[in-house]
Parts: structure tokens; sequence; C-alpha cells
């Protein structure tokens, strides 16, 4: 998929004051005139909305792009459900992204801003502790009934009882919520610590009450919700194919954040069990769009009559996200992954020197930051005096070195034999116990043999983590490589029953509440939570709640960079590496907006060409 993020991963947004007011609504728990203090149309997580109200189209949208035709996306795996937004079951974002619509919609040109789409006009006082949405008088779901206030509200209890562990624990600071009106919704948001908060209640796909059945909401079901957006669901094929056309009655549709986007007729998703399967039907013209992220495929792979004569093009773009981390993830709930010492000699035997240039042709850079290649990345940077001093109640959570700026991940010579690293590593292990015995590194005191098992999901995952094992059984680390489908890899990362995966956390420009979900100690033990490493942190915890409440952008990075160190510290994960470009293919007759975001390419933009008129007999 053109989108940058993964399948789950759903939007996260960030928020600034912002507030227009009616005394009136004072009485019945709004907001006052003397409160206000911004815009009404929008709200951004630092610093003011690039686009001021009454704006014709996003700047990277083409109004003038052409309607109609069939774009057809590919995606690796299966399903089974149409709801992302529940724990169980593995479903796609087709029905939040074009069947349901939010109160408020992500801008890709800003760091964090999202502007009024259900939502009219939006309120929120300076310390951030009431929200109010004025919903749009013209926004109807797909049968003709308005949306409405009791349909937030509805949607708002649903997600906080029974949604993900991210919306949850969100949406659970939320201290009072009502709709004094049809159309007008208010959010009591306590001390307004969590300053991200409002958009992540602005980012909610609106289900429809009277459509929508609370008591099997948590169910697998390949039933759709019922939405206020641009498409209705046509054809489901469980777990290989999802059709959806454009309705001809969409409310929104010369809205100024609709305009330009949504353009095909007809969207589908086609399912493929493995990725050799996935990039086959790509060169036969089986779907439209692919992000490549195999570098030998892109170097090599590529060179087919399609590319040749021009029927399938390529394009490296580049945005200016930070790059988040790839890595090896240990489960800390494992005792053998319990000493920090042994996971960081771990990381030390991953020869990316050797991985890079022989499994990789050398396009990848080293993973050393959770944030690389911004300014929210610690690595070479020197802990300033606001990180000391978030610091200051936790000493020794971040190392000397790392807290200075010194520390990079480990380097080999390159040869896939590194005497000198293997020695360094050994002798950590030395110091957390462990000891060669008949060629077996085994823990000194029970005897146990370093071992553990790394689960992958597809041949590239396979192909990295045989070569990881290789290196460490060099050390006598016996390392077993498990490749399982789709489906059983997701409920087992649900339930955590892993020792170590291979995980890619995306990073945007104003990391927020899915940090939490991420490393909060309270999701460590949660089913279905993304908190896959097992952390549980007390510096990292006071960190994330500071990060949510900073309300400066120079305060902002610094808690970002913390947390940073913060993560380096753990040795949570052996760092893999990142691509600093995207590489995007697609069929000729997809059209990209000439206009890219800053930060992210999103499919709602795209369009395809005309189908050219029959020739005349």
């Amino acid at each position: 998929m053109v989108l940058l993020r993964r399948v789950r991963a759903i939007l996260h947004a960030g928020a600034k004051t912002i507030f227009a007011s009616m005394t009136l609504i004072a009485a019945m728990g709004g907001l006052s005139h003397a409160e206000s203090t911004g815009p009404d149309h929008a709200i951004a997580m630092h610093g003011e909305p690039a686009l001021p109200r009454g704006f014709n189209h996003l700047p990277y949208a083409d109004p003038a792009a052409p309607k109609g035709g069939r774009i057809i996306f590919g995606q690796q795996g299966t399903f089974d459900s149409l709801n992302p937004l529940v724990v169980l079951g593995v479903a796609p974002d087709a029905v939040p992204r074009y069947v349901q619509q939010s109160l408020l919609f992500r801008s890709a040109d800003e760091p964090f801003t999202a502007y009024g789409l259900l939502a009219s006009h939006v309120e929120l006082d300076d310390a951030r502790t009431r929200l109010a949405f004025d919903i749009d008088e013209r926004a109807t779901f797909s049968d003709g009934k308005p949306v409405t206030a009791e349909d937030v509200l509805f949607t708002f209890e649903l997600l906080k009882t029974k949604g993900k562990p991210f919306h949850r624990s969100s949406l659970g600071r939320v201290t009072k919520a009502e709709a004094p009106s049809l159309r007008r919704v208010v959010f009591e948001l306590g001390d307004g610590s969590n300053r991200e908060l409002p958009l992540v209640i602005g980012a909610m796909p609106i289900f429809a009450k009277h459509a929508t059945n609370a008591e099997t909401f948590g169910e697998t079901s390949f039933k759709p919700a019922l939405g206020s957006g641009p498409y209705l669901v046509s054809e489901v094929r469980p777990g290989a194919m999802l059709t959806l056309k454009r309705r001809k009655d969409f409310w929104a549709e010369d809205h100024p954040l609709t305009r330009g986007f949504f353009n095909a007729d007809e969207i589908r998703y086609d399912f493929y069990r493995d990725s050799n399967a996935l990039f086959e039907a790509f060169k036969a013209g089986l779907y439209d769009v692919r992000l490549e992220s195999d570098p030998t495929r892109w170097m090599t792979g590529y060179d087919v009559p399609a590319v040749r004569d021009g029927r399938i093009l390529r394009q490296t773009l580049h945005f200016d996200t930070p790059k988040g981390m790839t890595g090896l993830v240990f489960n800390t709930r494992r005792p053998i992954f319990a000493d920090v010492r042994v996971r960081e000699a771990l990381g030390m035997l991953f020869d990316f020197e050797w991985v890079n240039r022989n499994l990789f042709h050398g396009v990848y850079r080293r993973a050393g930051s959770f944030f690389s290649d911004s300014e929210l990345s610690a690595l070479g940077v020197p802990a300033d005096a606001r990180e000391k001093a978030m610091l200051s109640g936790f000493p020794g959570s971040v190392r000397d070195d790392i807290l200075a700026g010194r520390w990079t991940p480990s380097a080999t010579d390159g040869s896939g034999r590194d005497r000198e690293q293997a020695r360094r590593a050994l002798d950590l292990l030395n110091k957390a116990g462990f000891g060669m015995v008949d060629g077996v590194l085994r823990n000194m005191k029970g005897g146990d043999p370093l071992a553990f098992e790394i689960t992958v999901t597809n041949r590239p995952q396979e192909r990295l983590a045989l070569n990881y094992a290789q290196s460490l059984g060099r050390l006598g680390i016996e390392v077993t490589v498990r490749l399982i489908d789709d489906v059983q890899y997701w409920r087992r990362l649900s339930a955590f029953d892993f020792d170590m995966i291979q995980w890619t956390w995306p990073a945007s420009a104003s990391p927020g509440n899915e940090q939490i979900g991420r490393w909060g100690s309270a999701n460590a033990d949660r089913k279905g939570a993304l908190n896959y490493a097992g952390v549980k942190s007390p510096a990292i915890d006071a960190t994330l709640q500071k990060l949510l409440g900073a309300r400066q952008r120079e305060d902002f990075v610094a808690t970002v960079r913390t947390l940073d160190r913060l993560l380096l510290s753990g040795f949570y994960v052996v760092p893999l590496y990142y691509l600093p470009d995207t590489w995007l293919a697609h069929s000729r007759d997809v059209i990209l907006p000439e206009r890219r975001p800053a930060f992210f390419l999103s499919n709602e933009a795209l369009a395809r060409l005309p189908a050219s008129p029959a020739p005349a007999n």
C-alpha cells in the first residue's frame, strides 16, 4: 500500500489550543468566548495550523484529478474480520479508511495537524481540559440518516470499553462526555496533561449507533460498519479479496478535505499468502501500487518487460518523517532475556556490515535510534539540561555513553567472522553468568543453554533470521527459526507467545499516545497491546507522560530524545536498518499528485487515467 504505516497501525494524532466560542454554551458545559484562543477549524500539536479556515483543498491534493476507474492494492496475508479496531481478528484498514469518517482529518503536510471533517467547528481551551465539536449539519451515513452527537458518544464508549488497548487507555482519560444538543458533543479531559488526547478523540472512526450492535462489537465479523465515508463495501471474499465502490450520494463530495481525494470508482484489496506470490502478481499487472522494501527486489527484480516498456513506473520518494526502528525484539518476559547484558551482547553479534553488503546491495543505513534522520533522535547528540532534569529522578536509567551521545550500534569488520566483536560479546555474557561447556553456551548456575526461537512470517525475515542464528551459533548459542502463517503469527503476537520477532515501529514527526501502547508498563501484560518487548520502566512511564504534556516544541524534542535514550539503554531490540527513502512502483495508469506532501503519501489522493476509447471499426 502507498500508505507508509502498517495495517494496524491506526491514525494517531496530536493536539493544539483551539477554541471558538459561544457564551450560550457555557451553561451547558461548553466553552466561553472569553476562553477562545485560536482557530476553530483545526487542531495542531505545536504551533498553528498551516491552512486557514476556508481553504479550498489540501496542498497535495489535485482537485482536477480524473474520477473513475478501479485501483487494486495487493497485500500479503489474509483477514478474518473487517474491523481493525477490535482486539480479536486480522483486518485490513479499508473500512475505517474508506467507509467510515472521523471528526477530524489529519494533514500529511504538517507534523501533527488535523482539520474538521465531520466536525464543522472544534473548540479547545488553552489548558486542554475541555473539548467540543459541532457536527456538520450536512453529514449523513450511507443510509441517509444524519451523523449526530449520540453517534459520537456511542463510538467513544464502544472503543473505550471494547476497542484495542490503545483506545482503552487513551479514551479512559476522559472524565466526562456529553451531548448538550443533537449536533454538539463535549468532552472533559481531566487535568489536560495528555495534550494529544483531543486528536485521539478527533481521529475515532464514527460508528452509527442505530446500525451497530454493541454486544457483538468485539467479535470478528465480515459485516462492514455503516459509515459516512465515500465508499461502500460491495463484495467480500473472506481471506482473499475485498471490494469497495464509490457512493454517488456522498455528503462531502466537495468538502475541502476530500476535494481531489477518493477518485477511483472502485477500490479492491487482493490478498496473497506470501511475499513472492505478491510480487509475481504485481509484475503480471494484477494490482496497481506497490511499496517496495526489499533491496534485492528493487535492484534486480524489476528488470521485466512491464518496466522496460513503461507499463510499470518506479519512483524514489523522500519524506521528512523520522525513520523508525526495525529490530529483532526481545520478549523480556522470558527469563532468558531478563538481563540487559545478555540483550546487549546478542545485539553485538548482528553483523550489519556483512548483511548489508551481501544481502541488501549496501542500500540500508544502520538503525541506532527509534527516530533516525530527525531532530528527535538522540544518536550522537549529548543530552541537554532539559533531558538531564527529566532523568534526575531516575539515576542510572540511561547509560553514561548514551547520555553523552557517544554510543553507536556495534560495528564489525564486515567479514562475517569478526573475532574481536565476538570476544566482546562473550565477555559480556560471561559477566551475565554464562560460560562455554562442550561448545554450548550455558548458564553456569543452572546449566541451561542459552537457546531461543525467532518467529518469522515471511521469507525475507526468515533469511535474515537464519543469518543471525548462524552468527550466534558460532558462540554456542542455540537458535531456531520458525516460519508461520500470517494469522497464526498475529495471534501469537497478541498473546506475547514468542521469544524474538522482527518488528518495525514507524515514527511520526510528533510521537504521542502510540508510544504508551508500545512502551508503557500498563501495556506490558495486556493481551493485544503493542508492547511486544514487555517494557516495564518507571523512567519510561514518566517520560511518556511528559511527552504528552509538552507545550513548546523545544521541550517536546527534549522529551522524545530522553525516551530514545531510555529505550536504547534498555537494549530491548537488536537494531537492524532503515531505508532513507521510499521506493514506490505503480501502474502507469495510476496518477500520483504532482505535489508531494511533506511527511507521508496516502492512497486517498491516487487517481486512474480514464480508459482510452475503443477503436472504431
